[in-house]
């Protein structure tokens, strides 16, 4: 028993430390988090049902989301925005599985020269803040001057529990 909790308060700091530099302050540390390097292959998104409705998740179930500060087909999430949304970037055309149309699914070219996934043409992130499949901490949260949100299958922003207007986001 002892081994096991003097070991976990060894790895603590460790994986504290890497959960940091992920969300790193200085844009040249943005986007090199492993959610937001290009996968070996192609990127597969597909959709999952819980208490927020359906919405788009990547193939091991991490959700994705759509930010209303992009412009059409355009990313402008970068720097301090892109290490709290790493991009969801891939270096083959994407796929798509279950409710996810694959007529919706495309890429565009990021500043940095990446190609980001998108979804009916909304550039697709990953929120830091959720760590495992099922976590939809970044629903409704208005960080970086816009909403981000949940996608549905249909491409729109998913506003399931919408927050109501003055209250603070959900999952905070």
């Amino acid at each position: 028993m002892f081994a096991r909790t003097k070991a976990a308060l060894l790895v603590a700091p460790i994986c504290a430390a890497g959960l940091l530099a992920g969300c790193g302050g200085s844009s040249s540390a943005a986007g090199t988090s492993s959610t937001s390097r290009a996968p070996a292959g192609p990127v597969t998104i597909k959709t999952v049902t819980g208490r927020d409705g359906t919405y788009l998740t990547d193939r091991s179930g991490r959700a994705l989301y759509m930010w209303l500060g992009d412009g059409a087909g355009k990313s402008n999430c970068s720097g301090d925005c892109a290490g709290a949304w790493p991009p969801v970037v891939t270096d083959s055309p994407p796929r798509a599985a279950g409710g996810a149309l694959s007529a919706n699914l495309g890429t565009v070219t990021r500043a940095d020269g990446r190609k980001q996934v998108t979804y009916n043409g909304h550039p697709l992130y990953y929120f830091v803040g959720d760590f495992s499949p099922g976590m939809i901490k970044g629903q409704a949260n208005d960080g970086f001057g816009a909403q981000w949100w949940l996608v549905a299958p249909s491409g729109a922003a998913n506003t399931a529990n919408r927050p109501a207007k003055g209250s603070p986001p959900i999952g905070y």
